[in-house]
């Protein structure tokens, strides 16, 4: 989800473990299905998807943005104001802190969220015990993952990732952006029968949103109503849970 940030004054950068983060919106009805939550936005991300809508977060700086322990109070005075803390980005599992500020989230009473694109199976698999719920980014068929991210090896990470996610038993929503110059109808159809081969039950497509996009060609050629009923009638029936998700 677009970060929709409240920076805070910061002092002396966050000390060694501790999670760089960019922002935090201290309250979202949408990134956490049926909870409200507070969202922390990790800094970093390897990738450079075309249609990132926070790519002001893509940049892995030395010192964090926000201090860590400023989120915490900040977490600690929604104590009985919300339900979850969601950690996006970003890519949060490109902080090797991700999971002790999970702990620290918990600690305080919340359930936890995350937001992935599926980049470090090794980290994600690490913190996959300490999260009730991920929405995972599935962004091609992964043969074709190169021409979106920019990483020639990240369809490899995205289908380990994923599998991760739908063998671990947490609840999940995988979603993929679609786009008619990056995604063509037999593309989608294809990915999504990969998809439920892989045994993924709960599946989001979602059409391309300009906000926050600094990429003028993806705006230039974008397709509302893009790919057509009969596509998505395709897609549809392979899951048990689908859904078409329009930008608002």
């Amino acid at each position: 989800m677009e970060a929709r940030l409240v920076r805070m004054d910061g002092g002396a950068a966050a000390a060694t473990r501790q999670l760089k983060v960019g922002g935090v919106t201290p309250f979202s009805a949408t990134d956490y299905p049926g909870q409200l939550s507070a969202v922390v936005f990790v800094q970093g991300c390897p990738w450079r998807c075309g249609y990132c809508h926070n790519p002001h977060l893509q940049a892995r700086p030395s010192n964090s943005p926000m201090p860590w322990q400023h989120v915490m109070a900040l977490l600690e005075r929604r104590v009985g104001l919300i339900d979850a803390v969601v950690f996006s980005g970003g890519e949060p599992t490109i902080d090797p802190a991700l999971a002790g500020a999970m702990r620290q989230a918990r600690a305080l009473g919340f359930k936890v969220g995350l937001h992935t694109a599926c980049i470090y199976p090794e980290r994600l698999a690490e913190v996959l015990p300490l999260i009730d719920w991920v929405g995972f980014d599935v962004k091609a068929p992964f043969a074709q993952y190169a021409g979106i991210t920019g990483a020639p090896d990240s369809g490899e990470q995205a289908q380990a990732c994923a599998r991760l996610i739908v063998d671990s038993g947490v609840d999940y929503e995988c979603r993929t952006t679609i786009h008619p110059t990056l995604l063509r109808p037999r593309d989608i159809v294809a990915l999504a029968g990969t998809l439920a081969g892989m045994g993924v039950t709960n599946y989001v497509l979602q059409e391309f949103r300009p906000q926050g996009c600094n990429d003028a060609a993806l705006k230039a050629h974008a397709q509302p109503g893009y790919p057509g009923q009969d596509v998505v009638a395709q897609v549809e029936a392979l899951f048990p849970r689908f859904t078409l998700r329009r930008p608002h």
